[in-house]
């Protein structure tokens, strides 16, 4: 089965900046939509960011707008998350997502069938 592998995460200070990476284990025909969530400790997951296949359109949650920037890489199953600013309110296990039919930018897990196994993003104080 086609696993989403992500890569990047590590510990920061705040003010500070991460890349997390995304790539499929193995070719996945078609994503025209791609994303990152997150889940902090004791909270419920949440929508971070959203990429349409040809990276010309983007979605974010408010709570990252300005600070965090997803972008396609090459090949084009393979997406990138820039955090800059980082604020220890942004720590979380930081999971990437696939949807090999939504095309929607969508915010909702139930929109995506593929997902990683989750990097861990701490920001210190």
């Amino acid at each position: 089965q086609v696993k989403l592998v992500e890569s990047g995460g590590g510990l920061v200070q705040a003010g500070g900046s991460l890349r997390l990476s995304c790539t499929p284990s193995e070719a996945i025909f078609s994503t025209p939509t791609m994303g990152w969530f997150r889940q902090a400790p004791g909270k419920d997951h949440e929508f971070v960011a959203a990429i349409t296949w040809s990276g010309g359109s983007t979605n974010y949650a408010d709570s990252v707008k300005g600070r965090f920037t997803i972008s396609r890489g090459n090949p084009r199953n393979t997406i990138h998350l820039q955090m800059n600013s980082l604020k220890p309110g942004d720590t979380a296990v930081y999971y990437c997502a696939a949807s090999t039919w939504a095309t929607n930018l969508s915010s909702q897990r139930h929109e995506y069938n593929y997902w990683g196994q989750g990097t861990q993003v701490t920001v210190s104080s």
